[in-house]
């Protein structure tokens, strides 16, 4: 109801009435009372209506065509304004006679008149009073006709049965308001502001949708009871058919949404299918068996996969979790399970690869090739699980690729550098939104072999977090008892990954969870000397980064010496990615000049190295002759190398007190305060008999403060340097040292001898004085690279204060 009104209303501007109050009239039963008491003319132009009832009070646009009308409405217009407007009976006829119309009417006044561009004329009228047709006086131009008043029985106004009928149409006729969605609902406001019972049922018998002959049957009732009754009537008729009709559009609404939506999914599924040539649900399926019958497999994978496969084949293709289970089942057959590339045994071969790309690396190369000639004997050994620890860029990951293919095997990596979720590597479970297998099983499925060369990078990297610690989770993994049946919480079936050679690599072991590192096999990998730096960047580095800089067919050199330059001025490492880049530099030197045609040196020589390499960026540690007791020359492990360290010592007067500086460690002040205790306790052999200790301070300094120094292999340094100057004796020159010292004067052995022997080397030390459970950690270094060097192997510190002073 109200549609029609609403909308005609709404399509018109405010501008084209004669003022707002008039676009939707509030009349009080005041108002009301006026308009019966509003007296008729005698007679009025009578205006046909086809398709509607007029009511009093009630504002309707109407639109004339007939030239009638259009003439009436015009000379209306310039008149009082006022016509009295009747429903025909039958709305076929254009020119309809007295006959073929009803009797009771409404007088209108005309608000507006609205010429059209076609020629009709729309006119707003708003109902008054209603009438009886008496008789007709003149039918040319238009009908006029004299009319009588119909009163109102106005005493059941106020009665309290009248009140609730006038209540429940205001009531019902807000219900259709709200259930109908074709009804604006500005219409609820129009009802609530109706405060006149009379105007409140005209209003509500005008806008239902009614016959027209309902409607006029309502406007001839001359008791208003009656026609309150009668809306009513209508009204829940009106409500019940809404309701019934609501009712059914919702469940038809509600299947047919559904079944188009399934079909329009359906069709455009097929089309994408069609367009991008993926096979339908039930091709798909069908394929997954096909594949299933020729994948090697154990007979209890294939008996998971088909009750799983099942499953799937019993899931709605539209519901989530069938995309999660096909997903699960593609994993299950992209695994390579019992598939394995077969092992090359050309240990030849294996050693040409290994020699082509890594220099030096015996020890690692030699355990490769024992692991070859194992595998090729019993051809079902279990893979070990080896540890490369060592400093960066010696190489230890690019291992992997050789070892790869020297083995003709696949080849893959994981970074565990940061990893603090356990799921990372045991996946989750499947039942999660976004649910994926670990980093083991996926790499193994992109191997596309259950045996590759598996490497396991920066594992000293591992944290732990809030969603578990991934390391333990690698206690299964690097287990040769335990990985045969490795557990993914994703594939929810045992793996086994005995057959996959793993590779992990380190910076620093002691950072490894112990029970992982138990489980490994530890090489290992010191520095690269400096000849081995030079063979490296001759032979690989050099080659690399002209291809990378695009520079081919030009001859280019370095000098051994420039090399050596570049080395020891250049970078401070074990490694050798700084070399790597400054020799890239040089490379960009030739590509800039090759590219602007400019002159360039071929050979570099190491004094070209300042003009394109600039200043030089390290000054070298050499040793120092000096002549003051107190100062000792230590040898120090760095994480990019070897270096040497001086300590120097001083004694004032004071209270016995000790302080040390440098920035130094809590080991490292340990050893400090053990090695006076040392010289306290045993003054008499060292030489120091009726020394008073506690008349004096003393000093212990090591240089460069800004570099944290810590461990103990200081020790015997320390002792030495106190020593040397209480008894005001110089130290041997050309000589250094590294050890831990007890109370008793016992020397332990220390870590990184290979490193701590290259610093020396390098900075001219000709004399070495090292624990003797140090000396199978000398055996192992390359004799080339020992030459010159004196080694003195002890026990204690009074061999050392032999040798040292």
């Amino acid at each position: 109801m109200a549609k029609s009104f609403l909308t005609s209303i709404d399509n018109m501007s405010l501008s084209d009435l004669d003022g707002e109050s008039e676009l939707i009239p509030l009349l009080t039963s005041e108002d009301e009372e006026l308009l019966e008491k509003e007296n008729l003319p005698d007679s009025i132009p009578i205006l046909p209506l086809r398709n509607t009832v007029l009511f009093p009070g009630v504002v309707i646009p109407i639109t004339a065509s007939r030239d009638k009308a259009i003439e009436l409405i015009n000379d209306a217009n310039k008149s009082d304004k006022k016509i009295g407007v009747v429903a025909q009976i039958d709305k076929n006829i254009d020119d309809p006679k007295p006959i073929d119309l009803y009797k009771i009417g409404t007088v209108a006044k005309i608000l507006r008149v609205l010429k059209m561009p076609d020629g009709n004329i729309t006119v707003i009228i708003q109902g008054k009073k209603r009438f009886k047709i008496d008789k007709f006086l003149n039918k040319k131009p238009y009908l006029t006709a004299s009319i009588q008043n119909i009163k109102e029985d106005s005493k059941l106004k106020k009665s309290k049965e009248f009140n609730l009928i006038i209540e429940s149409i205001k009531d019902l006729a807000l219900k259709i308001i709200n259930e109908n969605p074709g009804i604006p609902t500005e219409a609820s406001f129009a009802i609530k502001n109706i405060q006149g019972p009379s105007f409140l049922i005209n209003f509500v018998s005008s806008n239902m949708n009614l016959k027209v002959t309902d409607k006029q049957h309502i406007l001839s009732l001359s008791s208003i009871e009656k026609r309150a009754m009668t809306c009513l009537k209508f009204l829940n008729v009106e409500y019940k058919k809404l309701e019934l009709k609501n009712d059914i559009q919702s469940r038809v609404k509600h299947d047919i949404d559904k079944q188009q939506r399934e079909y329009y999914l359906h069709q455009q599924m097929k089309t994408i299918q069609e367009e991008l040539g993926v096979v339908s649900y039930d091709e798909e399926i069908a394929e997954m068996k096909e594949k299933s019958k020729i994948k090697l497999w154990s007979e209890d994978v294939g008996i998971h996969f088909n009750k799983e496969l099942s499953k799937l084949q019993k899931m709605n293709p539209q519901v989530a979790e069938y995309s999660v289970q096909r997903n699960y089942l593609d994993l299950i057959l992209s695994l390579p399970w019992l598939s394995v590339t077969k092992d090359i045994f050309d240990f030849k071969k294996a050693k040409k690869i290994l020699d082509r790309d890594h220099f030096g690396l015996d020890k690692v190369k030699k355990r490769i090739i024992e692991y070859l000639a194992v595998l090729k004997l019993r051809n079902d050994m279990k893979s070990p699980i080896i540890c490369l620890c060592g400093p960066p860029g010696v190489g230890k990951t690019s291992l992997g690729k050789s070892i790869a293919e020297s083995l003709g095997r696949s080849y893959v990596r994981i970074s565990l550098g940061g990893m603090r979720d356990e799921s990372e590597i045991r996946g989750h479970r499947k039942t999660y939104i976004g649910a994926m297998p670990g980093r083991i099983i996926q790499n193994i499925k992109k191997s596309k072999s259950s045996n590759p060369v598996f490497v396991l990078d920066e594992i000293d990297k591992l944290t732990s977090g809030s969603n578990g610690d991934p390391s333990s989770a690698l206690l299964e993994v690097l287990d040769p008892e335990q990985n045969t049946s490795f557990y993914d919480n994703f594939l929810e079936i045992e793996y086994d990954l005995s057959k996959v050679f793993f590779i992990a690599t380190a910076n620093n072991i002691s950072s490894i969870h112990p029970a992982l590192r138990d489980r490994m096999e530890i090489i290992n990998i010191s520095g690269y000397s400096t000849d081995e730096k030079v063979e490296i960047a001759n032979k690989h580095l050099l080659k690399k980064q002209l291809i990378e800089h695009g520079i081919k067919d030009h001859k280019i050199s370095i000098y051994k010496k420039t090399y050596e330059k570049i080395i020891d001025s250049y970078t401070r490492e074990s490694g050798v990615r700084g070399l790597d880049k400054e020799i890239a530099s040089l490379a960009r030197y030739f590509a800039k000049s090759i590219a602007m045609k400019e002159k360039f040196i071929t050979k570099i020589k190491p004094d070209n190295l300042i003009k394109i390499l600039g200043p030089v960026k390290i000054n070298k540690d050499t040793y120092e002759k000096n002549p003051l007791p107190g100062v000792v020359v230590g040898l120090a492990w760095t994480a990019v190398g070897g270096d040497i360290l001086f300590i120097e010592s001083s004694i004032s007067k004071g209270s016995g007190n000790l302080s040390v500086t440098g920035n130094l460690g809590k080991v490292m002040k340990e050893s400090a305060k053990i090695s006076l205790e040392f010289v306290k306790a045993n003054s008499k052999k060292i030489g120091l008999d009726g020394f008073d200790f506690n008349s004096f301070n003393y000093h212990i300094h090591v240089p460069e403060g800004a570099t944290p120094k810590d461990g103990p292999s200081a020790g015997i340094t320390m002792m030495t340097s106190l020593i040397s100057l209480l008894k005001n004796k110089s130290v041997k020159q050309n000589l250094s040292m590294t050890g831990e010292i007890t109370l008793r004067g016992k020397v332990l052995p220390v870590g990184g001898i290979k490193e701590k022997i290259l610093a020396a080397k390098r900075a001219n030390i000709k004399e070495i004085i090292l624990s003797v459970d140090n000396k199978k950690d000398v055996d192992e270094i390359n004799s080339k690279y020992l030459k010159g060097l004196k080694f003195h192997f002890v026990n204690n510190m009074f061999e050392v204060l032999n040798i040292s002073i």
